[in-house]
């Protein structure tokens, strides 16, 4: 084994440790798609619809906002392009970006549905670029180099990300002749935040952004620490008053068995765990995760939060509540012979890596467990200590207020109703990360649309039979108000080649 490569499992070990030492629960990750390796799609789906897309590397600069030698050094950004329905050069038909966040564009090409169901109304181009170090966009071609390079994770920014957007945006419209095509820009949970933020730092590229799940007011104090797992908890209580209060209980149990002689070995063999656990905290952290994504991506038909409640109060008459606690995972991991307790924070899982960075640097959320009423254990997240961890382990200090100073978030509607156009805030009011969301209208076209009984990004999901009037009914809001702009700009163009 060379240097680079132990220095590399080194960094990826002590971000492990990490993340999870102490007390503080895992952050519960973001993403328009679920990230568990069982709901992934399959790789013959994601080929099945490759096509109709065409890849292409941009050469990327970078460094956009300064003029060392070294800012000029370029990498390959990944961009994909899905030209079937548009209505092609000169024409001013749209173009349709989605924006790429913290994971590989491969299963977004898949599990997005809201371009390629809607590029056939629009007559539109469809555009997904890849964020910068994700995917096969890495500067310097590993991912290893870049990020254990110090200089180079400098670089590894939502505001280089967004520069780089409209960048590609620019060049797509130079390359295809598109200098008149309104470009409406789209993205889901943290990709939904840099869309609106899009928006507001280059409404020149951009016409209008639809912004899902972005949970852009989780920063600095403008949205309760307690407001994700304050949901969570809302959402098993609603489903199951019964499920809710066995898992309440179950913190204490689970406590109280690892306290005993050969306890943790004891947990080890009843949760089936795939390694011995070394204490009681691995153990409800992954049952955390567990909780936590079911929530946030209750998505029907399925709705997993019902998977697990029916799994734990499905249990046999008698069973106690470690046993029903494991009868929920196995009804939503499946019957496996072991259970991976780093299954939702893989140590070598890129979107792991990344946004550990991105957190422990600008993407500072302060979440924790504090509510009363909760079901979880109290866990309030601790800034200081959490400043503390990230010195240890990349040697920056976070910058907790740079979202709100750069972006923007406090007095969000006094400051926008004049300032802001064309953002669609769509929400799911049982997504936890709607705590952090823009609920309710700023101006006439900045724009709150949210269902009651909607989960995280679940507008973005492909069109189904299936799907619920309520879901059918909040996508064609957001269909009609992206027109909208549209045929006022075609209204605008017209004005002002008139004029010209």
């Amino acid at each position: 084994m060379d240097v680079a490569h132990r220095q590399t499992l080194l960094l990826f070990s002590l971000i492990c440790l990490s993340y999870v030492s102490g007390t503080h629960f895992s952050f519960p990750r973001l993403g328009a798609l679920r990230r568990t390796i069982r709901n992934r799609p399959e790789a013959e789906s994601i080929s099945s619809v490759s096509k109709d897309f065409k890849t292409i590397f941009y050469s990327q600069t970078l460094d956009h906002f300064n003029y060392k030698p070294e800012s000029f050094t370029s990498f390959p950004q990944r961009y994909v392009i899905n030209s079937k329905y548009w209505g092609g050069p000169n024409t001013s038909s749209p173009i349709l970006v989605y924006f790429g966040a913290e994971e590989s564009l491969d299963y977004d090409l898949f599990g997005i549905g809201f371009l390629r169901d809607n590029a056939p109304r629009f007559k539109a181009l469809q555009v997904y670029i890849e964020h910068r170090f994700y995917g096969k966009s890495i500067p310097f071609g590993s991912r290893e180099e870049a990020l254990r390079n110090a200089s180079i994770r400098g670089y590894f920014t939502s505001a280089q990300a967004i520069a780089d957007y409209a960048t590609i945006i620019l060049h797509i419209k130079k390359t295809l002749s598109a200098k008149n095509s309104p470009v409406i820009v789209t993205g889901g949970s943290y990709g939904g935040m840099l869309a609106a933020w899009f928006r507001l730092k280059y409404p020149h590229v951009a016409l209008g952004a639809l912004a899902s799940s972005a949970p852009i007011l989780y920063f600095d104090d403008l949205a309760p620490q307690v407001g994700y797992y304050a949901i969570v908890t809302k959402d098993f209580k609603e489903t199951s008053e019964s499920c809710y209060e066995t898992i309440r209980k179950s913190w204490d149990e689970i406590d109280k068995v690892a306290s005993e002689f050969n306890g943790l070995s004891i947990l080890s063999k009843r949760f089936k765990t795939c390694k011995k656990l070394k204490r009681s905290f691995d153990l409800k952290d992954y049952l955390d995760s567990i909780y936590s994504e079911v929530a946030q991506y209750d998505h029907p038909p399925t709705y997993p939060l019902n998977i697990v409640c029916r799994g734990i109060d499905g249990a046999p008459k008698g069973t106690d509540t470690l046993d029903r606690i494991f009868a929920g995972v196995v009804a939503y991991m499946g019957n496996k012979s072991c259970y991976d307790m780093d299954e939702f924070n893989h140590p070598t899982d890129e979107t792991y890596i990344g946004w550990r960075w991105q957190t422990c640097s600008e993407m500072v959320m302060p979440i924790g467990h504090e509510h009363s009423a909760s079901m979880f254990p109290p866990s309030p997240f601790n800034l200081n200590k959490f400043i503390r961890k990230c010195k240890s382990l990349f040697g920056v200090q976070p910058r907790p207020h740079w979202v709100t100073t750069y972006y923007g978030g406090h007095d969000l509607k006094l400051i926008l109703h004049r300032f802001a156009s064309n953002i669609i805030f769509s929400n799911g009011l049982r997504d936890p990360y709607s705590s952090g969301g823009v609920l309710e209208n700023i101006s006439e076209s900045v724009v709150a649309v949210y269902t009651v009984k909607g989960s995280h990004c679940l507008d973005l999901l492909p069109e189904m039979k299936t799907d619920p009037p309520w879901l059918i009914k909040q996508r064609k809001t957001e269909v009609q108000i992206i027109k909208s702009w549209i045929l006022k700009y075609y209204t605008d163009l017209t004005e002002f080649r008139d004029r010209t």
